[in-house]
């Protein structure tokens, strides 16, 4: 099935973050559930200061201090869709990150892109020109905090192709699975 129809609104605004390590599809999803949400769609990566970008393309880890800033432009551009909702795709791989995002976005909801390192790593691998070297995935899943049960979204698993995924995150997103609380995972 294919998503290129008229998007279907939903009946509240929805502010979502699409979510994971770095080659799991955070953008892919994103920007596809954005146009059948109907709403804006942004890559957080768009947002990185250049001292970031260039500190991994270089292949060094961002820290803290490097992200505090970065999420903070995240979570006011997905405030900024205000009534109509927007998308975004943002790492949000701890807690406190998200935590950063809700301070300016508390409505947001989390799409958490989930799968297999061997699986994400091959998917990284091929897309090439990306400013994040595959050398830093582990790092990433290092740093990874799924979301726990009070946090408001879904875990998809990122072996279902994109309009499953797609499909799966608008579910969750029209119903109240998403909006309450305990993360559900979806395979």
């Amino acid at each position: 099935m294919t998503h290129d129809t008229a998007p279907t609104a939903v009946s509240y605004p929805v502010h979502v973050v699409a979510m994971g390590v770095s080659g799991c599809g955070k953008s892919t999803v994103g920007e596809a559930l954005a146009r059948r949400l109907g709403v804006p769609f942004e890559d957080g990566d768009d947002l990185h200061p250049p001292a970031n970008v260039e500190k991994m393309r270089a292949g060094t880890p961002l820290d803290d201090d490097d992200r505090w800033p970065w999420l903070a432009a995240v979570g006011d551009w997905l405030a900024g869709t205000g009534e109509a909702g927007g998308v975004v795709a943002c790492s949000a791989l701890k807690r406190s990150y998200r935590d950063v995002l809700r301070e300016h976005a508390p409505s947001a909801v989390f799409v958490h892109l989930h799968g297999d390192r061997d699986l994400i790593a091959r998917r990284q691998a091929a897309r090439g020109q990306h400013f994040m070297p595959p050398g830093l995935l582990e790092s990433q899943f290092a740093t990874l905090e799924p979301l726990a049960g009070d946090e408001p979204g879904v875990v998809l698993d990122v072996v279902l192709g994109v309009d499953e995924l797609v499909d799966a995150a608008y579910a969750a997103l029209t119903t109240d699975a998403a909006t309450g609380g305990t993360p559900e995972e979806t395979s």
